[in-house]
């Protein structure tokens, strides 16, 4: 678990009597039924919580189904949700048990078992999307259900498995509305989260009424709540500006952000710490022309952090140099240590050892419309070909074929952002570098497998700090991936709509049902 908790630096409080707490404890009666619209440029990949392990599909998750456990605004542990108790049962943290509670019903009126927890498991891993959450459950080996108790035998020790199950992999499901071993294709959703998903139209919007049936962690039932997606941060802006929207978040573009003012009486403006990170890529694969290490640890020493956040994001993010984020248990500077500024020489010294001929061609492809990746392409390709020892082709895909794309290993390079499953280094690790990852560019080392296994014994997690220093060590110097940056949260709402600091608290939870009308 993170030992650090997101820290939220400016709240713009207007009515300052009530405190930011009244946002929640005091909304406005006859505004009760009136639907509050949020605008977001995270595009949803599926509506099956087998299907996607992305920032857009999983704060709709997080809202329309229920997970055995969840997490408190910036808690440091799960709670119980669709759960009435969890634990680990005897010594050795490979046996996780959990008591459902007996008053879960899904919109098909059909009550809650403990088969629809262990169906919902089963067919995360069975399915196996490419782009799905199955690699979150590596530990999973397999699960009981007896009852109201649901048992999960896990292959090896592991402390983390509990924020797992908290987080949209976690998301139980109807067994009589999904497959068993394939995604549901239609545009329906069933869950027994705070709200019932109305209609849903891709990249376009989702509307959300308050479940009366819900039961668990959260009290009271929300607002009726419009998700409306936008293709880019610019068309959001001009959502936010023409009165559209009620609530902007994730991502306006960075010149608007920079000029973003806690004092402006006609907004509310949050801006926090957070968890989320943004790395370059690469193919290790035998047909990539990145495949040979010592051609990676060039481009590493190439790329300039300090002026693609001034230059691209006008400082609205912070240069990262470490796989692991700063604010979480084993953050380091590795790459910094490894590449400590800009070095044509050194990368030319790298190539001529490596013995390829210059320019190196690859391939680098990105999400049109997330934040300013086009831009920070740009600005890379400038970067790599400034030293004439690299030729990049970029090139945009819509959001669902550039996953397709890299996953099935048709690019070199792509930049992704990667937004924290649960607080804890583990997310940073397993997923991204771990042997079957979800990057999907074909890296594995057994020194790294090892080191993620061994981290995970241990219940008190600020015991993995070495770990992870020595894990991220190594990827500074095999360079599957380049940490670019991490980033700054902000989220707009307009001065009649509070709650908007909820949205984003680091603990991958998107609490839609925390905005009310003042």
């Amino acid at each position: 678990m993170r030992s650090v908790r997101i820290r939220i630096l400016a709240v713009l409080v207007v009515l300052a009597a009530v405190g930011v707490g009244g946002w929640q404890l005091l909304p406005s009666k006859e505004n009760g039924n009136r639907t509050i619209t949020v605008g977001t440029t995270d595009a949803v990949t599926s509506l099956d919580p087998a299907g996607a392990y992305d920032a857009g599909s999983w704060a709709l998750f997080s809202n329309v189904f229920q997970s055995l456990l969840t997490f408190d605004p910036s808690g440091a542990a799960p709670v119980p949700d669709a759960a009435k108790s969890c634990g680990f049962v005897g010594a050795g943290l490979r046996t996780y048990a959990c008591t459902l509670r007996d008053d879960l019903t899904f919109p098909s009126g059909s009550k809650v078992t403990a088969e629809d927890v262990k169906f919902s498991f089963d067919r995360v891993k069975a399915i196996n999307s490419e782009v799905g959450p199955a690699s979150l459950l590596s530990t999973l080996g397999s699960v009981d259900a007896h009852g109201l108790k649901v048992t999960f035998h896990l292959s090896s020790p592991d402390a983390t498995f509990p924020f797992k199950v908290a987080t949209g992999a976690g998301s139980i499901v109807d067994h009589t509305r999904y497959p068993k071993r394939a995604l549901r294709k239609d545009a329906g959703a069933d869950g027994t989260g705070v709200y019932v998903l109305k209609s849903y139209t891709k990249d376009k919007r989702a509307v959300l009424v308050p479940n009366k049936h819900y039961r668990g962690s959260v009290e009271g039932s929300g607002t009726p709540t419009v998700l409306r997606y936008y293709a880019t941060p610019k068309a959001l802006e001009s959502a936010w500006k023409a009165k559209q929207v009620d609530v902007a978040t994730r991502q306006l573009p960075p010149a608007t952000l920079a000029t973003l003012s806690p004092s402006d009486p006609n907004q509310h403006v949050t801006e926090s710490d957070s968890a989320e990170t943004r790395n370059l890529v690469l193919n290790v694969r035998a047909n990539s022309p990145l495949h040979n290490r010592l051609v990676r640890q060039a481009v590493a020493v190439l790329i300039n952090r300090e002026q693609l956040v001034s230059q691209t994001y006008k400082g609205t993010t912070d240069p990262l140099y470490g796989l692991i984020p700063a604010g979480i248990t084993g953050h380091s500077t590795s790459f910094f240590d490894a590449y400590p500024k800009p070095d044509a020489k050194k990368a030319k010294a790298l190539l001529a050892e490596a013995g390829v001929s210059t320019p190196v061609r690859f391939t680098y492809g990105y999400a049109e419309g997330r934040g300013a990746a086009g831009e920070e392409a740009t600005e890379l390709k400038r970067q790599l070909e400034a030293s004439g020892l690299f030729k990049v082709d970029i090139k945009g895909y819509e959001w669902t074929d550039f996953q397709k794309r890299y996953a099935e290993g048709q690019l070199d390079a792509w930049a992704v952002g990667w937004v924290a499953d649960f607080p804890d280094p583990d997310t940073f690790s397993a997923p991204l570098v771990g042997t079957g990852n979800s990057m999907k560019n074909g890296y594995s080392d057994k020194d790294v497998d090892r080191l993620i296994q061994d981290s995970q014994q241990y219940e008190d997690r600020s015991r993995t700090s070495d770990d992870f220093q020595t894990l991220q060590e190594i990827v500074a110097r095999d360079v599957p991936l380049i940490p670019l940056w991490q980033r700054k949260e902000y989220v707009l709402s307009s001065e009649d709509v509070g709650g908007g600091q909820y949205l984003s608290d680091g603990t991958g939870v998107f609490r839609l049902w925390r905005l009310s009308w003042i």
